[in-house]
């Protein structure tokens, strides 16, 4: 840990560079985290490797040492210099992941550098962590795997399994696409600056057929949406507020065919209960219309 926080202050130093607060910026400086999230990810020299948020090169110095071809896209443009200057024939995108088409990325770099596999890594943003795992999985892009570090509290929702306690929408999106897994909790002296949140590390693997069969995946998540958007409402309340469908009677008509209790709250459903739905709804009014 020493020598990595060394070699951190005294790039830091160098360059004139401060943690950029709006940015999310937490310096990783613990040897062993780094090695437990390259290690976990099970890079091999047939892989492509995209991390997103770089920094100051800390993770990259590793996966440059496995991955067949690095990429990195990095926003802060303080940044660039220092991956350059630290790393030969790393190519870097200086661009907000948000916006960038990794499907068109993933394809070329896969077929010009003939590799087999593509896997994500990053130490990400907590401000942002929500809208950077639902793009990568809702693209459907051709990944193998996700390791991430991420808040805490994040975490515990990415994790659990649909209709246990933590259960939030995205649980179910996660849920639907990848199975999750607990790496590593990362302490708070990890970093410097030390931020005021835990951390953790998780592995998302991505699945290759769904867990559920659904005859409309933008139904189904627009409903699970509904439901925590007003969790504290029954799933009778939050549907018809939701004008999925016309009125009340035709909810409870819906649950009483599926045996779900009346009273339930959406966070109580699982992933499967919620594909029940959607497809009655699909067959019951959705088609006959």
């Amino acid at each position: 840990m020493e020598n990595l926080y060394n070699e951190t202050k005294n790039i830091m130093k160098k360059y004139g560079i401060y943690a950029n607060k709006s940015l999310g910026q937490n310096f990783l400086i613990d040897e062993n985290v780094v090695e437990t999230i390259v290690n976990s990810a099970n890079i091999t020299n047939e892989d492509l490797v995209i991390e997103i948020g770089p920094g100051l090169g800390t993770l990259t110095k590793e996966l440059l040492k496995k991955a067949g071809k690095v990429i990195c896209i990095e926003l802060d443009t303080k940044m660039l210099k220092i991956l350059q200057d630290r790393f030969e024939n790393l190519e870097v995108i200086n661009e907000d992941v948000l916006k960038v088409n990794l499907e068109e990325l993933i394809r070329k770099q896969k077929h010009i550098n003939s590799l087999k596999k593509a896997k994500i890594v990053a130490n990400l943003p907590y401000y942002i962590t929500t809208p950077i795992i639902m793009k990568l999985l809702e693209e459907k892009l051709d990944i193998e795997s996700i390791t991430v570090m991420i808040q805490k509290e994040v975490a515990d929702r990415l994790t659990v399994i649909p209709g246990e306690k933590l259960s939030g929408a995205i649980t179910y999106s996660v849920y639907y696409y990848a199975t999750a897994q607990k790496i590593l909790e990362v302490t708070n002296n990890s970093f410097i600056p030390e931020p005021e949140v835990k951390s953790e590390v998780i592995k998302l693997n991505l699945r290759k057929e769904t867990p559920i069969k659904v005859d409309d995946e933008k139904l189904l998540f627009k409903i699970i949406k509904l439901a925590f958007m007003q969790r504290r409402k029954t799933l009778v309340n939050a549907l018809s507020n939701g004008n999925i469908l016309k009125n009340k009677e035709q909810i409870y008509q819906m649950l009483q065919e599926l045996q779900i209790d009346e009273k339930i709250r959406g966070e109580a459903l699982t992933l499967e209960q919620y594909a029940e739905i959607t497809n009655w709804i699909i067959n019951k009014f959705i088609l006959e219309k």
